[in-house]
């Protein structure tokens, strides 16, 4: 499994878990089969159900930063102490967990408490999502637990004395804002004066209506982890270039805050991207909440930024994952079956592709080694990236040595030029590489009137292997003369 041994894995700088599922995936089939239909109210009936789950889940491995975050000597010593960590009731945050997987779901999130090997508490942000072409069995599941507990520990200002939320908001690890929104409300409340009961319409046909509301906003003060996020020397600094922050996605993010508080809702959070002042992305888990003092005017509101750039970084790499082949940077079989099935259901005509096998990697690879072999995989990946830039149509390796080229739009004389683009690309390719060419075994097609697409990838597909019968018939051994088409 690539996901095992990638180094994005081991370097990631958020904890990662990887674990299997598939004895709990059993045990929801024995209670389908029981009749269970409410897992939810199966589960709360008795509690111990949840834990019995819980010691089906096996540990396959973790990364370094897990083992630094739960302050453990290695993965077996953090095996031995999961007691520790996942002490007291860890039945609401688990049953989150096991509900979203009996409904069919493949990712999950909730806020949970763990601890530490030495009894430190934990407030963290657990999020899992089911690999692809795990999603049968539940055999291998990611987890992130994010430590969100200088967030957690930010949020109980407002339980203390104004003298100790003060220091705290100063030297919070948490990107903390107090602002004014009380014009806002004004404008919010004339709004709703004029009669208008369906806010959303109103903000389609009045979008300059966000803009001023955006420009309504006081900000009365700032952390130093607020300008530490934001790589800003000083507030001021941070004050007048508060457009470079807030640049691009702001005025989505911002409609759907007026929304939430158009509805009452004083307490919310929401994703948002930022940008540092070096223009940096930032994504960010913002956290929204009216003063109790201020909910009739809303004069002082705290805004609580969690960088999460890390965490997205890793699910953008699973995203690439579930769609690409990681050796050579194409699409896999995956993304190729669902392109298929995308077009065909589009009926955009005209479609051509390109089937492509290399010739000799086996041999290759059991003369030379796969390191060899994968070394010519990765040129063809190259080869065909370029090949595709800046055009509509998508390369896939489907499967080891195996390659389709997908030309939505391209009729036969589109196809033609792309074939001859492959070509020169490819002798280009071998030029540079003259000691170890590429040889491929190549067939194309363009559909024909009512052709289905499954007919013209067969059609291909036989042109190819009629060319591969043919190339290893007239060569009884290899030969380092690349026959491309």
């Amino acid at each position: 499994m690539e996901i095992l041994d990638s180094p994005f894995f081991e370097l990631s700088p958020i904890a990662m878990w990887l674990e299997d599922y598939s004895d709990i995936k059993k045990q929801f089939d024995i209670w389908r089969e029981q009749g269970v239909q409410d897992l939810f109210s199966f589960l709360q009936e008795d509690e111990s159900r949840i834990l019995d789950c819980a010691r089906k889940i096996k540990l396959l491995k973790v990364n370094s930063k897990t083992l630094e975050l739960y302050q453990a000597k290695d993965f077996e010593h953090l095996c031995q102490n999961l007691h520790l960590v996942f002490k007291g009731d860890m039945t609401k945050s688990h049953i989150k967990e096991l509900v979203a997987l009996w409904n069919g779901e493949t990712h999950f999130s909730n806020s949970a408490v763990n601890y530490t090997l030495t009894g430190d508490r934990l407030d963290i942000q657990l999020k899992g999502i089911v690999l692809p072409q795990h999603e049968h069995d539940l055999s291998l599941l990611l987890i992130t637990t994010e430590d969100i507990t200088p967030y957690t520990e930010a949020c109980r200002l407002e339980e203390k004395s104004r003298h100790l939320a003060e220091a705290r908001f100063m030297y919070s690890p948490t990107s903390l804002w107090v602002e004014d929104f009380s014009r806002i409300k004004t404008k919010l409340d004339n709004v709703r004066a004029l009669g208008i009961e369906d806010f959303k319409t109103f903000l389609d046909v009045h979008s300059d209506f966000i803009n001023e509301c955006i420009k309504d906003i006081v900000v009365i003060d700032v952390n130093q982890a607020t300008l530490d996020l934001f790589g800003a020397p000083n507030k001021d600094t941070l004050y007048k270039n508060m457009h470079k922050v807030f640049a691009q996605e702001m005025v989505k993010t911002f409609r759907e805050q007026l929304i939430e508080l158009w509805n009452g809702n004083i307490h919310h959070h929401r994703e948002a991207i930022n940008y540092a002042l070096d223009g940096s992305i930032r994504h960010v888990l913002l956290q929204f909440s009216v003063f109790p003092d201020y909910q009739d005017d809303w004069g002082m509101v705290q805004v609580a930024l969690t960088d999460i750039t890390a965490r997205k970084k890793a699910e953008n790499y699973l995203e690439y994952l579930g769609k690409h082949d990681v050796l050579t940077k194409l699409y896999n079989r995956a993304f190729y079956t669902t392109e298929i099935n995308r077009l065909e259901r589009n009926m955009l005509r005209p479609v051509s592709c390109i089937f492509m096998d290399m010739n000799g990697l086996k041999e290759l690879n059991d003369t030379l080694g796969h390191d060899v072999g994968d070394n010519l995989l990765q040129r063809m990946g190259n080869i065909l990236n370029q090949l595709v830039q800046q055009t509509l149509y998508s390369a896939c390796r489907i499967g080891g040595d195996e390659f389709v080229v997908l030309l939505p739009g391209a009729d036969e004389a589109a196809l033609q030029n792309c074939l001859q683009s492959l070509q020169e690309l490819l002798f280009v390719d071998n030029q540079f590489y003259s000691h170890q060419p590429l040889s491929l075994s190549t067939g194309y097609a363009t559909n024909k009137d009512g052709e289905r697409m499954e007919d013209m990838l067969k059609r291909a597909d036989m042109i190819m292997y009629q060319e591969k019968r043919d190339y290893y018939l007239n060569n009884n051994r290899r030969t380092n003369t690349p026959q491309t088409f």
